[in-house]
């Protein structure tokens, strides 16, 4: 099989894509030949996001959805609304995430706790869930690529919330990799590093903290999202066939020197 990059004749859906990572994912994939489907849960910026990515080239097809990643009915409305539009699905991108508690694990309460874990491990399930049981029962191959972080791989002061739920992403990658394996769904994860985003403010805009970032990254810089995307269209492609229960770091080397 060619290890052409690309997503021609592929549909996708996006979650958490009117800005940031999720629309650099859902911009580079419509590039790349896929009909996407991107979501989010505030109309006005879901429209807008897809404005701006049909705006980036000729005939590119992406249709934004009104979508709480955190309840199961609308998850299953937007699968429902995709298959609808696009006639079929191949790829299914868990980006939608929240981190409300920005402080110590130990003062996090159980409101800050339930509301991450619905968003970040409960949601993320609920898509794959009904993802792969739409491609078993039509007998399709699919791709799961879950969007965790490094703060999944190491201790994370003043996120530790947000760290604890990206680490059930990755074990759940790994989990659902193996069982899902022999119906031909392959299943990956993404762990960004401090990237430039509205969702990573509190950080970018402390220069204290980007610098002991910095320091320690040997590229010596945080990443921008299109550097997220360019993993994203990798792991949904067919380049990456033989790929599945796989974490792809992206941090300019973060981990591997801290």
């Amino acid at each position: 099989m060619p290890a052409h990059i690309h997503l021609q004749d592929k549909v996708a859906i996006v979650t958490g894509a009117s800005r940031g990572i999720g629309e650099a994912i859902a911009r580079v994939f419509a590039q790349s030949g896929a009909k996407v489907a991107i979501s989010s849960r505030k109309e006005e910026g879901i429209k807008a996001a897809a404005e701006r990515i049909m705006a980036t080239g000729d005939d590119l097809e992406v249709a934004p959805n009104v979508c709480h990643a955190g309840e199961l009915e609308q998850i299953e409305a937007l699968i429902a609304a995709t298959l609808k539009r696009f006639g079929k699905l191949d790829v299914v991108v868990n980006n939608a995430a929240t981190n409300p508690h920005f402080g110590p694990l130990v003062t996090a309460d159980h409101g800050v706790f339930d509301k991450t874990v619905q968003v970040n491990a409960r949601g993320y399930l609920d898509l794959a869930q009904a993802a792969a049981k739409h491609w078993v029962e039509v007998q399709r191959p699919g791709s799961i690529i879950n969007v965790a972080s490094v703060n999944a791989l190491m201790g994370a002061p003043l996120q530790g919330v947000y760290g604890m739920t990206k680490a059930a992403v990755i074990s759940m990658t790994k989990t659902l990799a193996i069982e899902l394996g022999p119906s031909a769904i392959r299943v990956n994860a993404i762990a960004p590093g401090l990237v430039e985003t509205r969702f990573s403010a509190a950080i970018v805009h402390n220069p204290d903290m980007v610098k002991r970032v910095t320091d320690r990254t040997p590229l010596g810089r945080y990443g921008q999202p299109e550097e997220i995307a360019g993993a994203a269209l990798f792991l949904a492609s067919d380049a990456a066939s033989f790929v599945t229960g796989h974490t792809l770091v992206v941090d300019g080397g973060m981990t591997i020197s801290a």
